[in-house]
Order: C-alpha cells, then sequence, then structure tokens
C-alpha cells in the first residue's frame, strides 16, 4: 500500500500553512515558492481540502489559503480520508456488499483489522506534531522525513 503524491503533497501544503499562514493567508505562489509544488497541482489539492474543511480561502491582493482549525486538530488520518480516492486495503472491508465472497471470506477480518490500525495511528499523529518534530522515525528509515522531493500530478 502507497500514500499517493496528492496526500504527501497535501500534507506537506497544510504544514506551511500552520508555519506561514499564522496572522495572513498565503498566496499559491508563497506555498508553492516554499514547498517546491508547482501552482497548478496546489491549487487542485486546495479544493478537495477546501472540501473537507481543513482550509479557508480569502480572494483579493491580501488573498491566500489559510488553516480552517489549529494543527493540533488537524490528523494525517484525516488528510488521507480528504485526499485518497480509497482508504480501505480491499473493496470489501467497509462494504460487504461490495464483494460477492465477503460472507464465507477467511480474509476480509484480516484486513480490517489492519486497517482499522493503520487509520487509528494516522489519526493519532497531527500537523502540531510534525511541526514540532515529535514524531519519530521509523526503524530502518533513512533520508528526509517529508518524502523523495518528487513531483507527480
Amino acid at each position: 500500500m502507497r500514500i499517493s503524491a496528492r496526500t504527501r503533497y497535501a500534507t506537506r501544503i497544510l504544514l506551511d500553512l500552520a508555519e506561514h499562514a499564522v496572522n495572513a493567508p498565503s498566496p499559491v505562489s508563497d506555498v508553492a515558492d516554499r514547498t517546491g509544488i508547482s501552482p497548478q497541482f496546489i491549487e487542485q489539492i486546495m479544493k478537495a481540502l477546501r472540501r473537507c474543511g481543513l482550509v479557508v480561502s480569502r480572494r483579493g491582493v491580501a488573498g491566500g489559503y489559510a488553516l480552517a482549525a489549529d494543527p493540533a486538530s488537524i490528523s494525517l488520518g484525516t488528510i488521507v480520508r480528504c485526499t485518497e480516492e480509497f482508504q480501505d486495503l480491499a473493496p470489501c472491508v467497509d462494504e460487504s456488499e461490495r464483494c460477492h465472497r465477503a460472507q464465507g471470506c477467511r480474509t476480509r477480518q484480516a484486513w480490517q483489522r489492519v486497517s482499522q490500525v493503520l487509520f487509528a495511528e494516522l489519526d493519532a499523529i497531527s500537523l502540531q506534531e510534525l511541526l514540532s518534530g515529535e514524531v519519530q522515525r521509523c526503524a530502518g528509515a533513512t533520508g528526509p522525513l517529508d518524502g523523495d522531493g518528487e513531483e507527480t500530478a
């Protein structure tokens, strides 16, 4: 299982807004300069984040985007639910009617359990924890904590 670039970049954008849009909204051009994400991709992501109530926008000369809530109340789980098309590990995890084998399936409960654990962990990590560096690096991890630096649409 792998999260999309959209989710990684949404998290990076929200962290940027938490750091820089405290007193006034940040224009897309400023967010793009600071995050290295193209303005076009930022606008696409912002539509989803606005729809989910994670950011607010202001039009005009002093316009831009800002967080709609305190960084401590925005979890990675919320971001994933907002940006990923599918959140379940298998089609039958949340909706048994999506699979004709759900009733007798020996693996469905395992996928449900893993999905619950995964989202419990994602829900336990807030933007504030990421900002403050409270999130510990996974054992065996190397490289920067925020991803691989490549941009894809």
